[in-house]
Formats: structure tokens, sequence, C-alpha cells
């Protein structure tokens, strides 16, 4: 059977009408079961493949959803997608998906190329390392239905999932300070105009202002996100400090604290005896290191399920409830803290 097969093909193959067919495959209530039941199995034979340009132009929809993230080698972000394509497979929804390399450049042109093949919904996680935010003001305004996840971007009108970054720095840095005693520690920072970057930083001095410790500023370096970075901060504190290095360090995610451990032994320094580290994501690798990374477990699948399914809700019920969702995390210790 030629590929092209139409309603009206399997409609004159049952001796029905096409609305019928149409009906049938929809699964409308006006059509009984074993109806339904017969028009899926003649078009399964026959070939057909739904028309998704012409159901869109009747629907106004084209069930695509535009997924933008900062970046594809941190384990962190392919996780999250796998939730998401799970949840949009189910409510049949295709993705695209697009990373930005954390350039905001990329993105805005990102979204407006998504936003161009008429995308029902956009799921964002945000390079945006700036506080203008009027790009995004603009395009919800307009009517794009946008659910940010992991980071986020407040007080705009559109809902995030996320988890609580602040605390969970915090919960980490008291486990450096309340079970190993240490009371000298460095943070190596994300940018502080991104949401992770800013709140992992508050949670790190919550900890030691909630101990009475004091917060040494020379110990506090932006890192970014990436092992290179979190390598080239690592050393910059190291040669800064001289023999007065941090007992331990705070880093903002797990591929940050990868390259920093990398500059500890070039520097011919042990972990955890000379320097204790820990990190924040639980990245695939984290485990298997020499000595095994203590962080914070970020539950990505979780987190791209539950953005997924507040923007198909908001797609298909209209329910723009802005929300913050908090997915709940936990410590992860191994050996890098002492334990």
């Amino acid at each position: 059977m030629s590929s092209n097969v139409t309603l009206k093909h399997i409609a004159e193959a049952l001796g029905v009408s096409a609305m019928t067919v149409s009906r049938a495959l929809n699964d409308r209530d006006n059509v009984d079961e074993k109806t339904k039941q017969r028009v899926r199995e003649k078009a399964q034979s026959m070939g057909y493949t739904p028309n998704r340009v012409a159901k869109s132009l009747v629907s106004r929809k084209t069930h695509t959803l535009g997924v933008v993230i900062p970046e594809i080698t941190h384990a962190f972000f392919p996780e999250v997608v796998r939730g998401i394509e799970e949840v949009a497979y189910k409510s049949d929804y295709q993705l695209f998906l697009t990373n930005a390399n954390e350039l905001f450049s990329r993105e805005k042109e990102a979204i407006e190329t998504l936003r161009s093949q008429r995308v029902d919904g956009l799921l964002i996680s945000s390079s945006l390392t700036r506080e203008d935010y009027s790009f995004y003001e603009s395009i919800i305004e307009g009517g794009a239905k946008v659910v940010f996840f992991d980071r986020c971007i407040e007080n705009i009108g559109a809902s995030c999932v996320s988890v609580n970054d602040r605390e969970s720095s915090k919960k980490i840095t008291e486990h450096l300070i309340k079970e190993h005693g240490y009371t000298k520690i460095a943070h190596l920072s994300g940018p502080q105009k991104v949401s992770i970057g800013k709140e992992r930083l508050f949670g790190y001095k919550d900890a030691l202002n909630a101990h009475n410790l004091t917060i040494n500023e020379k110990w506090i370096l932006q890192a970014g996100f990436k092992e290179e970075t979190g390598y080239e901060a690592m050393i910059t504190l190291l040669e800064r400090g001289g023999d007065n290095h941090p007992e331990a360090v705070v880093a903002v995610n797990d591929p940050t604290a990868i390259g920093a451990i990398k500059a500890i032994k070039e520097y011919g320094l042990t972990i955890p005896e000379d320097i204790a580290i820990v990190g924040f994501t639980d990245d695939i690798r984290s485990s298997l290191l020499d000595v095994p990374l203590t962080t914070v477990h970020q539950p990505a699948y979780q987190m791209g399920e539950e953005a997924a399914k507040k923007l198909i809700s908001f797609i298909e019920e209209d329910d723009g409830t802005v929300e913050k969702i908090e997915i709940p995390t936990s410590l992860k210790i191994r050996s890098s803290c002492g334990c």
C-alpha cells in the first residue's frame, strides 16, 4: 500500500464514512469501541500515518514542545530531557531540543526559532547571565506558554520546577561543619546572575553564619559550571592562599568539583586528607572517581517529568496557574568529605 494513505482510503476499505474514521482515530466518544478497533487495525495494516500538519490546522496545535537547555555535556541535563520525553511521548507530543552552550544570544535565537515552528510550549533552563529579563517578559506577555526548570526566573508570570538550592547548599555545607568539624571552608560559586549560582552561595553563607564561622571573601571564587572553570578557580584559590589553604571546598556543582579535584591533585595535595570537597548534582561520574564525591542528589529525571506535566497541563487545560514546584534533594555521602 502507498505511504499516502488517507482517511478516505481507510473509509472505503471499511465501508464507513471518512468522518467516522477520523472520530475513531481521535478516540471520540460518539464512535463505539468495536468500530474504533476495526478502524485502528485497518489503518495500521494499510500503513496510515497521521498528517500532523493538517491536524494542527484544525486543532491549532502542533503537538510539539521546545526544550532549551544551557549545555549538553553536563550529565544532569540529558537526564532531565529523558524525563521530559517520557511524559511528552505518553501525551503524544514530540520534542525539539536545543542547546544554548551557556550563551544568552544562542538561547534567544533558539527560542525565536522554536516559536517560528509554532511549538505549543517551551521548557527552558536559562543560561541568562544578566539581569534584563525583558525578552522573557515579552514572549510570555505575547502568549507563549513557558515553564522554566532548574534555573528559575521568578516574578515574570511563568512556573518553574527546581530544587531548593539554598537549603540544599546549606545542608551539605553543614555536613562539613557538624560531622567533620571543618571551620575553614571555601566556595567555588556559579555566576551570580543565574539563580542556582546565587542561591547556592546564599546556602553556603547561611551554614557558616548559623555556626558562627567567619566568611572569608577571598575563599569565595566564581567558578562557572564546567570542569575547566572549576580547575582554574581552584588553582587561583590555592595560589592565593599558599600554605593557608581551606580545609574544605563546597563546589556549585559536580563538574566544577571534578575540575577542582584535578587542580588539588596537581598541586600535590590529597583528598580528603589535605582538602575535603563536596559538589551538587550527583553527576553519573561522581561515584566513579578515585575518591568518590560527596554531593547533593538532584533528581533530574523527576524534574523533567514534573516540568513536562506542568507545561502540558498549561497547553491542554489552559491552566496558567504560576507555581514554583520544588523537588526534594538528598545528600549522597561518599569519601571526598572525609567520611
